[in-house]
């Protein structure tokens, strides 16, 4: 591994240098408090940990101000995200090992289930959390937010302090901490992998039967995988709302003839999304012809539009048509604007400005990438309720 680092390292100063001899004037060296700013990664044994120190009861004061509202008084999570505390007891402490994790019936893994590096949570919550400032916490805060998860766990007691020091001691409790396994096969440089498959990069045949499937519970956790898909490549976002797909469907998508016109049914009581998850899910190559459409009634034909528009935002993950998520719903919204003559302009403001304070503390992100005519669909689809 050393070898392979130094081989990387000495070749991305050749390039450099390389790029400096033929483009002369561009670019500089980095200095070593930009290299120090770039490289705050913490490491397994704690290497790159920086001095600091936090107790579970500042922790609370943090958790209630900055992560209840995404993760629960008491990290069993909202109904957007998974908990983070649950599943361990005081026998998987002593041995190391979390129990449930053998289950297949256990419901859900939790972060402290799972976790056997505590670097990887305290290094995780530094640069990512809270999720709409991410690296605003302080060093000191982290320390803190991370013991108080410890505490919720049972893992320290309600009276510790977390420091570079003592967190090593709290590594040495977590109920995971001996469930990571390392295959050398994969970890060494010159390992083999521990499957091994013909390779192949066109016409490819597919492979019978479905390997791995999600539960039906998990299946549409996450909004419908069909309109997320990538913007290039072969589309793979399965339609996860429909009732019912094929092995091969639920495996890998198949190419249309390029001269077959594709039929979308739009049915007369059909969900919000129908029309654009039957679109989404066609595969790239299906659009080089043009689509037959037999559309739903004008009425509701721009709902799955601005639907989709919600989803692919990610309003969703924030708010519900019929019930209070993080965010308000949008049938509270449409009966606090109602009669509102401003409300199409006041509404696109706040959603391209972002911002907090009308419906509580919890902070919206600005969505300045929303053209105008995506925008206005959206707001009047919200002040209907998004139906």
């Amino acid at each position: 591994m050393f070898k392979l680092i130094s081989a990387l390292v000495l070749s991305a100063i050749f390039c450099a240098q390389a790029s400096a001899q033929k483009f002369p004037g561009v670019g500089r060296a980095a200095t070593a408090a930009e290299i120090k700013a770039w490289d705050i990664d913490v490491r397994p044994d704690f290497t790159g940990l920086p001095v600091g120190a936090g107790s579970v009861k500042q922790g609370q004061v943090v958790w209630e101000a900055k992560c209840e509202s995404c993760h629960g008084t008491f990290g069993e999570a909202t109904e957007v995200f998974t908990p983070i505390v649950g599943g361990t007891t005081k026998a998987d402490i002593e041995s190391g090992r979390v129990a449930n994790l053998t289950r297949a019936d256990y419901p859900q893994r939790t972060t402290l289930m799972k976790l056997s590096q505590l670097s990887t949570m305290w290094d995780y919550i530094r640069r990512a959390m809270p999720w709409n400032a991410p690296k605003t916490l302080s060093n000191d805060e982290v320390y803190a937010v991370t013991a108080y998860i410890l505490n919720l766990g049972d893992i320290v007691p309600a009276d510790f302090v977390l420091n570079e020091k003592t967190i090593v001691d709290a590594q040495n409790k977590l109920p995971n901490r001996h469930g990571l396994v390392i295959y050398p096969a994969l970890w060494n440089v010159d390992g083999r992998g521990d499957v091994s498959n013909a390779p192949c990069m066109s016409d490819c045949a597919l492979e019978k039967g479905v390997t791995s499937s999600l539960p039906d519970f998990a299946r549409n956790a996450h909004g419908n995988l069909a309109e997320q898909t990538r913007a290039v490549g072969a589309t793979r976002g399965v339609n996860t709302e429909a009732a019912a797909l094929s092995p091969v469907a639920a495996t890998a998508p198949t190419a249309a003839p390029a001269t077959a016109p594709a039929t979308i049914v739009a049915p007369s009581v059909a969900p919000p999304r129908a029309t654009q998850i039957a679109a989404a899910a066609l595969p790239a190559s299906a659009s080089k012809a043009a689509p037959t459409v037999i559309a739903a009634k004008p009425s509701v034909a721009a709902a799955p539009s601005a639907a989709s528009l919600a989803t692919k935002h990610n309003c969703s993950a924030c708010h519900q048509a019929d019930r209070k998520v993080l965010g308000p719903s949008y049938a509270d919204i449409a009966a606090k604007y109602k009669g509102d003559a401003n409300a199409l302009k006041t509404l696109s403001v706040k959603i391209k400005a972002g911002g907090s304070g009308v419906w509580g503390a919890i902070p919206m992100p600005p969505n300045a990438a929303l053209s105008d005519a995506d925008m206005r669909a959206l707001v009047q689809w919200i002040l209907a309720g998004g139906k």
